[in-house]
């Protein structure tokens, strides 16, 4: 058994679960093939893996992880109006449909109707998963330094 703690610079195989606090599952690879990322490579958010540091193959734990370090409280401003004509006449507008958008840098934004209402259509732009308190379950399988890729 590999004892290496998980840090900056190693590759970890692993079985994580995103769940609300009712026990609704958001994500998980328990029912599947494990994922494996690189500690630092973005695959996982920077305040996910710090959670994860330290922690070593066979290791299972669960995390409570408030909005503040998972993805952020709901933000007003990020609730923007938009006339009809702005969407394209075949457009679906109705409640829970996700349009991306570009934003300044061209980089795409996915928002959500909010609630479409005459000619007014209203999109949430904040993360659907904002303002919520999960639970981060990791079952760690492997951890190995993360030498260069073949």
């Amino acid at each position: 058994m590999n004892e290496l703690p998980i840090d900056k610079g190693t590759r970890v195989k692993l079985h994580f679960s995103l769940k609300f606090e009712d026990g609704e599952t958001v994500d998980s690879t328990f029912d599947k093939e494990p994922a494996t990322l690189e500690i630092g490579d973005d695959n996982l958010p920077e305040n996910f893996e710090a959670y994860l540091m330290g922690l070593k193959a066979g290791d299972h734990q669960a995390f409570e992880v408030p909005p503040e370090k998972a993805f952020g409280q709901r933000n007003p401003n990020n609730i923007q109006t938009f006339k009809r004509h702005d969407f394209s006449a075949d457009m679906v507008l109705e409640k829970g449909v996700v349009i991306s958008f570009a934003d300044a840098r061209q980089q795409e934004l996915p928002g959500v109707i909010n609630r479409v209402e005459g000619d007014e259509v209203e999109v949430d732009f904040n993360h659907p998963l904002a303002g919520r308190t999960l639970t981060f379950e990791v079952q760690i399988i492997d951890v190995e330094p993360a030498g260069p890729t073949h």
